[in-house]
């Protein structure tokens, strides 16, 4: 009781304080959950950071972070989902997030991602966005500090099919992943930035996030995420103040090849908006031939 009382007391001053340093606290707590937890006897995730089975799903969704896992050889993976989000300033929209997964090689997966978007153009209800392509390559696994560890770079082409779907520009970005097994919970730290394109008009020409991401079982099939993610400052012309939020929500294995997600997202920060999604991740199976299948 004495510990919950002075959690009490300091829970006006720290939600009153810096905004970051809500979005710490919430960082820390989650590490010292999973530390506690780590000691417990391990069970296998749906957030695993690498497959012990093909064809059992290795969901990146819904968080922002990814892990370092990657699809085996052949196969395909596609994630989906939906997202409803309230700004702050009362806007309301819906977008459909897609990435389709594929093994390339024993340690390389490529993602293709496209968004569908509610477009508030006049005779257009959906519009398809910018499409981004990238190669995730796991350098290590269980490497002493950084765990098993991948990079994502990756392009994003102006095929969006409204002006307000996409930036209009060419965006490449670098994403670095850190995967750690905690006992039953599996942690992903990501840090990424992103070179825009452009004269800054449409979008910030440099942009960067951040994001600390814990799976964990619950009871049998059931499993939850928790993340906080944050999107520092942009500068230029449309740039604006940096954000941050968290992530929470179960997981549901159906199938060891199809995995159901769901929760919502809360500002910590900034002009985050409350949003709600739900989703799915669907293991296609192996689409080359048998040898590489079984390889």
């Amino acid at each position: 009781m004495p510990r919950a009382r002075g959690y009490a007391i300091l829970y006006p001053f720290i939600m009153k304080g810096n905004p970051f340093l809500r979005a710490w606290l919430f960082g820390f707590v989650a590490v010292v959950t999973s530390s506690s937890l780590a000691a417990q006897p391990a069970t296998q995730s749906t957030r695993d950071s690498t497959a012990r089975d093909p064809n059992s799903v290795q969901p990146e969704r819904p968080t922002v972070a990814t892990h370092a896992g990657t699809v085996a050889r052949g196969w395909f993976e596609l994630e989906e989902g939906g997202e409803w989000d309230k700004a702050a300033d009362g806007r309301r929209s819906f977008f459909v997030p897609m990435n389709l997964k594929i093994g390339l090689a024993s340690r390389a997966q490529l993602n293709v991602l496209v968004n569908l978007v509610t477009d508030p153009g006049p005779g257009t209800s959906v519009a398809v966005s910018d499409f981004t392509f990238g190669i995730k390559y796991r350098l290590v696994d269980d490497a002493p500090i950084i765990g098993d560890f991948a990079t994502l770079p990756a392009i994003k082409l102006p095929w969006a099919s409204t002006l307000s779907a996409g930036t209009g520009t060419t965006d490449f970005s670098l994403l670095l992943v850190s995967s750690h097994q905690l006992g039953p919970v599996a942690m992903d730290l990501n840090v990424g930035q992103t070179w825009r394109g452009g004269d800054g008009t449409r979008a910030p020409k440099m942009a960067s996030l951040w994001t600390a991401s814990f799976g964990f079982p619950i009871d049998g099939p059931l499993g939850a995420v928790a993340e906080v993610f944050g999107y520092p400052r942009t500068t230029g012309p449309v740039g604006a103040k940096g954000t941050a939020a968290l992530l929470v929500g179960p997981t549901y294995l159906v199938q060891e090849w199809l995995a159901v997600d769901t929760g919502i997202i809360v500002p910590i920060a900034g002009e985050q908006a409350h949003a709600v999604y739900a989703g799915f991740v669907w293991n296609l199976g192996c689409a080359a031939t048998r040898n590489i299948c079984r390889d």
